[in-house]
């Protein structure tokens, strides 16, 4: 239970940054000279991190092992976080947003494969509330700095403080990895030797899979990334709390969570995928509706509650539909491609921005809704699938 306890807070950490840069854009561009659909760039470099890394992250593990690619990599997003806080140019940020990806693309990798194959369906849900608590926090954190001068760079610095105090309990932790390790092999649980990329890629079903976490992530991060400025540029939203309510965005994936977890052992992985899917349909679609402001914060916490089951329960059933041999693979595929929409959609949709207006946000948010839809009912057929 203490090594769960330390993955939880981990991944509070993980989600602390994730939503900061889309909640401070809209100031700390003006500091910087930077334009808005920069950020996008920010973002596409990061992803790009995070693509590699995950691709890797397999051969990481086998040559180090889990608890020492986990610290070294939180090590690389505080070391990055740290530099955001002290950069004076917006270019800076570019060459800082590589450590902060490929950090964060191991972690996510390595953790979520280690408690799908070793706890339950319920952890995996509470695993990614946690997270949630973290992308909660961090435009919470930032919203209030962001009422002093430049206070952007106190609201860095102070994630990256908590990024530098996980990695010394990370490093301290590492014999309880060891000792997991150990009595896993004993027992078998890895089911067999792991898989490459190109095997993997061959497994029916892991390609549609892939194209669910393409779109889910393109949502998540699109949405996180940019709501702030449609708010502020569409609807007339203050900066200030045009933050807070991508705060509650991400408390909806929180809150959703936490659910998630409490009646995981009573509905199908299955069920909870396809009711967030028409949650995050419904959330777009309010949204993108030009009546008053109160639907479009409201569309935003849906998009957040729908966006809940999907991560972490796609996850879950990966050892079941593929087996616990591939699944680390398969998993780091996954992220790879996840980031992949990530590094293409958010940077289309700032340019599609400046080209016309951030009103196309809700529009193209409803068609990758609709994408992840008939992917994850295609998925539903693939259960245990052997390597062809």
């Amino acid at each position: 239970m203490l090594l769960l306890f330390i993955i939880y807070i981990a991944f509070i950490s993980l989600g602390l940054p994730d939503a900061v840069l889309g909640s401070s854009w809209p100031v700390m561009r003006n500091d910087l000279n930077a334009s808005m659909e920069f950020a996008g760039v920010i973002s596409l470099i990061i992803s790009a991190g995070t693509v590699l890394s995950s691709l890797y992250v397999t051969k990481a593990i086998n040559c180090f092992g889990i608890g020492k690619v986990v610290a070294i990599s939180v090590l690389l997003t505080a070391i990055a976080l740290l530099g955001f806080s002290m950069s004076n140019v917006a270019l800076a940020l570019v060459f800082l947003a590589i450590p902060l990806g490929l950090g964060a693309g191991a972690v996510d990798a390595a953790l979520n494969n280690f408690v799908a194959l070793h706890y339950k369906a319920k952890h995996m849900n509470y695993l990614h509330s946690f997270w949630g608590v973290g992308a909660t926090a961090g435009p919470l954190l930032m919203a209030n700095y962001l009422t002093l001068n430049e206070g952007w760079r106190d609201g860095y610095v102070t994630i990256a403080v908590v990024q530098f105090l996980l990695v010394i309990l990370l490093f301290s932790s590492l014999p309880l990895w060891k000792k997991f390790v150990v009595k896993s092999l004993e027992s078998n649980d890895t089911g067999g030797a792991l898989v490459s990329n190109a095997t993997a890629l061959k497994i029916k079903g892991v390609p549609l899979q892939m194209a669910v976490f393409f779109c889910y992530c393109s949502i998540e991060m699109s949405t996180g990334l940019w709501a702030a400025s449609y708010l502020t540029t569409q609807r007339d939203v203050l900066a200030a709390d045009a933050a807070f309510w991508v705060a509650m965005y991400y408390l909806g994936i929180t809150a959703g969570r936490f659910a998630c977890g409490v009646i995981a052992e009573k509905i199908t992985e299955e069920a909870l995928i396809r009711a967030g899917v028409f949650i995050i349909l419904l959330g777009c679609i309010l949204l993108a509706l030009p009546f008053f402001d109160g639907l479009a914060k409201m569309g935003l916490i849906l998009i957040g509650l729908g966006c809940a089951p999907i991560f972490p329960n796609t996850l879950q059933m990966t050892p079941k539909r593929f087996g616990s041999a591939a699944s680390q693979t398969i998993i780091g595929l996954s992220m790879a491609s996840a980031y992949i929409g990530i590094m293409i959609v958010p940077p289309v949709l700032g340019g599609a921005a400046t080209a016309f207006t951030f009103a196309s946000l809700p529009v193209i948010l409803v068609f990758l809704s609709v994408v992840i839809l008939v992917t994850t009912e295609r998925l539903r057929r693939y259960s245990n699938t052997s390597l062809r």
